[in-house]
């Protein structure tokens, strides 16, 4: 196996999804950290890597993958032998990716844009983006009360999809005291062999 390279911020979460997946899957990886506050990701060289100057970007030998739920996919299907994180069946395949949709939509819109306004400082419009992780987490609340996992009966990639922004909505004043199905599931999460953590920011919900 040629080596993998990650290219990420550790306060990214979608960074995170990629060096989660990589470390349940048991694979080594080299860890580069893309200095956005410096503006690499917009520097040549990086836009060679992803022209929309983005992170996560992961290296496999000479093939290049951007975007973090494309890097979730071909992970799962290069390196996951029994099918586990990206099922095969039609039925579930499509249920995953419609969660892969759900976290680069709801997710991204309503807990990871709360996080950004308080852990950067982003301009955007914080009410909104509670009131967009409001309705979500109603809707996964309801899910989760009934079922272990976003898709079938075991881990897959909706869940690594999902996982991190979830998890930090606390940094974005969301609180998930209400959602105690979200709880038990990302603690479930948490427990997975090879789970890794992302750091946490002391603002929001958990500041002082």
């Amino acid at each position: 196996m040629s080596e993998l390279v990650l290219y990420r911020h550790p306060l990214s979460g979608h960074s995170h999804r990629a060096e989660l997946m990589i470390s349940l899957l048991g694979l080594d990886a080299k860890i580069i950290d893309v200095d956005l506050m410096a503006g690499a990701h917009k520097s040549d060289d990086f836009l060679q890597k992803n022209a929309f100057g983005q992170v996560p970007v992961l290296e496999d030998g000479e093939l290049t993958i951007a975007d973090s739920n494309a890097i979730l996919i071909y992970l799962a299907n290069q390196y996951d032998s029994e099918g586990q994180w990206n099922p095969k069946d039609p039925a579930q395949a499509a249920e995953v990716q419609r969660f892969l949709s759900v976290a680069a939509g709801p997710v991204a819109n309503g807990p990871a844009s709360a996080r950004l306004v308080n852990v950067v400082g982003a301009a955007l419009d914080h009410q909104r983006a509670e009131d967009i992780a409001s309705g979500l987490f109603d809707v996964l609340e309801q899910r989760l009360s009934e079922h272990n996992w976003l898709v079938g009966d075991h881990a897959t990639i909706a869940d690594v999809a999902n996982y991190a922004y979830i998890a930090h909505a606390p940094e974005g004043d969301i609180s998930l005291v209400e959602y105690p199905a979200i709880s038990s599931w990302l603690e479930r999460i948490e427990s997975l062999p090879g789970f890794v953590p992302m750091v946490s920011t002391p603002v929001g919900l958990l500041a002082g």
